[in-house]
């Protein structure tokens, strides 16, 4: 009876100061939310101040609190510092040389007039593996009202489709910052995650979603709402005289997924003392897979143009500015996620959740669109999302980690509205009032949300039966 009764009151003991934890990361995630929604607090500083909140609610001596912040940080950046930077400067070759235009062209020229919807979306799929989602934009935006004119087509059956091609890459296919961020987090304080997998089950999840997203809903809305063309939006004009061809354009882009491809491939069919494996797994690493694809592009869109080098030079340093930002939104993402492991508050999630009885594909993907929803950055909700489920995928065997992330990845997109950049940078490029773009954008990126979220399950089931 006595070791009964010591055993309910440890019990009770546990309960309450897992409770305890529970709150100072429930505070932390409701303060953080109100720092960027609210107070427009940049989501780096909110990270870190909500860091410090949890490691000092929870007891954690105050430099062990700063130590923390200091590993989490290096641990994350450690694994995607070289990722993003070489992705930026792969994207921006491919800008700069108009190979983006090429790779359009030639598709509209293949496909023909009447796919002309479709091969939006395929222009999107592609062009956004490498480019971010605003750069993407930026690049295709004055083919697209271009072709509107042409063709007489409404601009939202055709413009539907590209973006909804290029969000889906942005949300759900690494090296984009959100699901590289997450693999960061979950080869950190879980094991090893596989990218090569990861690129590989967000394709089969991403292609039906976006044919989903963008022309059937492209069809669906563009009768119920009257766009035009910009009356500012000019045909897309270039300074260069020399394009690549679509070919060497096509190989050059896709050259770093396959190579990483490639590697988990070799990992599923050849042994581990395999020379084969050991060279695949090198250069399927997706640090040196995106070198590789970098210096291929300073020939292919660079050299091989008669580009100058200072001209390619140029261009790298203009690619390299904006990734200062999203590596420190990430860093402190990492830093935010070791806080929560070192002072218990994952251990006491994840203890609380298995009474749930919840699948972690929706319990990811729930968290990334509660935070998605409430700080408008797809980057900043996978990331804390990944850092809250961490603890469970660590202390629950067989969840497949790569699936997991796209799941979250589709969380991370639902339901973009007035606080976030992409809905103000979509709503002012295509010239639509507040509620057009919410009728079109914020429905179409709920869609790919939503739909992303049943393949994932629905590719779950048949990869238990392969």
């Amino acid at each position: 009876m006595a070791h009964c009764a010591r055993s309910e009151a440890h019990d009770l003991i546990v309960v309450s100061h897992n409770t305890q934890l529970l709150l100072c990361a429930l505070v932390a995630v409701l303060g953080l939310i109100f720092l960027i929604a609210r107070l427009k607090l940049h989501s780096f500083v909110a990270l870190l101040a909500a860091s410090i909140f949890v490691g000092l609610c929870s007891g954690m001596k105050p430099l062990e609190v700063a130590k923390s912040m200091q590993a989490g940080v290096g641990s994350i950046l450690e694994s995607i510092a070289l990722v993003v930077g070489l992705g930026a400067l792969l994207g921006k070759m491919l800008e700069a040389s108009s190979g983006a235009e090429v790779v359009a062209r030639t598709l509209l020229d293949k496909l023909g007039e009447k796919r002309l919807h479709w091969t939006m979306l395929w222009i999107g799929l592609l062009i956004g593996i490498p480019v971010f989602f605003g750069v993407g934009v930026v690049l295709l935006a004055p083919l697209l009202f271009t072709l509107v004119r042409q063709t007489q087509r409404p601009l939202l059956l055709l413009g539907i489709p590209l973006l909804a091609g290029l969000s889906t890459a942005h949300g759900l296919v690494p090296p984009h910052p959100g699901p590289l961020a997450a693999i960061g987090i979950f080869q950190t304080s879980v094991g090893p995650t596989d990218i090569g997998r990861t690129i590989m089950y967000a394709l089969l999840v991403g292609v039906p979603t976006a044919v989903l997203a963008g022309p059937v809903f492209g069809r669906y809305i563009f009768s119920r709402l009257d766009v035009q063309v910009p009356a500012m939006a000019t045909p897309g004009k270039t300074e260069r005289s020399v394009s690549p061809g679509f070919g060497i354009t096509l190989f050059t882009v896709l050259l770093p997924v396959l190579l990483m491809l490639l590697a988990s491939l070799a990992d599923l069919t050849c042994a581990a003392s395999n020379p084969l494996r050991i060279w695949a797994d090198f250069l399927g690493h997706p640090a040196v897979a995106l070198l590789a694809g970098f210096l291929v592009s300073l020939y292919t869109f660079g050299v091989a143009l008669g580009h100058h080098r200072d001209q390619i030079l140029k261009w790298i340093t203009e690619a390299l500015k904006p990734v200062a930002e999203i590596l420190l939104v990430v860093g402190a993402g990492g830093a935010f996620n070791k806080v929560l492991i070192v002072s218990g508050v994952g251990d006491a999630i994840a203890f609380s959740v298995k009474g749930w009885h919840m699948s972690p594909f929706l319990l990811g993907w729930t968290a990334a669109a509660l935070i998605r929803v409430a700080t408008g950055s797809a980057t900043v909700a996978v990331t804390t999302a990944a850092g809250l489920i961490a603890p469970l995928v660590a202390q629950t065997p067989g969840i497949n980690r790569e699936l997991l992330i796209v799941a979250m990845g589709a969380g991370s997109l639902i339901l973009s509205h007035l606080n976030d950049g992409g809905f103000w940078f979509v709503k002012e490029y295509f010239q639509m009032t507040v509620p057009q773009t919410l009728k079109t954008w914020t429905v179409m990126e709920t869609i790919i949300s939503v739909v992303a979220l049943f393949f994932v399950f629905l590719l779950d089931v048949l990869l238990k039966f392969i």
